[in-house]
């Protein structure tokens, strides 16, 4: 259950669980092949096919920036080749959404990430 501060606390927590865990066994897989990060889209493609899994965007992020040492620009050149993104409903009860407090408090990182990203694309349009 959702409805409390706590539940969505949980359910943002296995949200990034699962995310996370599917990523890095991808990466665990794709360093095998001893190629580039920057070719990970030509080995690999994620389609996200609600707003659930989003956290991967920029979970990948950190990923490849933190621990892989990829500038901002190859990361999220990396990462837009990689992810594929449909939403079935525009009805606002099947968007996710998550309280900007609680997600700066559970993932810091991610939330730094995102800002960049939002300000990079306000920067463009």
């Amino acid at each position: 259950n959702d409805s409390t501060l706590a539940g969505k606390e949980l359910r943002l927590k296995q949200q990034y669980f699962f995310s996370s865990a599917t990523l890095q066994d991808i990466l665990r897989r794709f360093s095998k092949t001893r190629l580039p990060w920057t070719e990970l889209h030509t080995q690999v493609a994620i389609q996200l096919n609600d707003t659930h899994p989003s956290i991967s965007i920029p979970e990948l992020m950190r990923i490849l920036i933190d621990l892989e040492f990829l500038s901002w620009e190859e990361a999220w050149e990396t990462t837009t080749k990689v992810f594929a993104f449909t939403n079935h409903t525009v009805l606002p009860e099947a968007l996710e959404r998550w309280h900007v407090p609680m997600m700066e408090h559970l993932l810091p990182r991610h939330m730094q990430i995102i800002y960049e990203i939002n300000h990079r694309f306000l920067q463009e349009v």
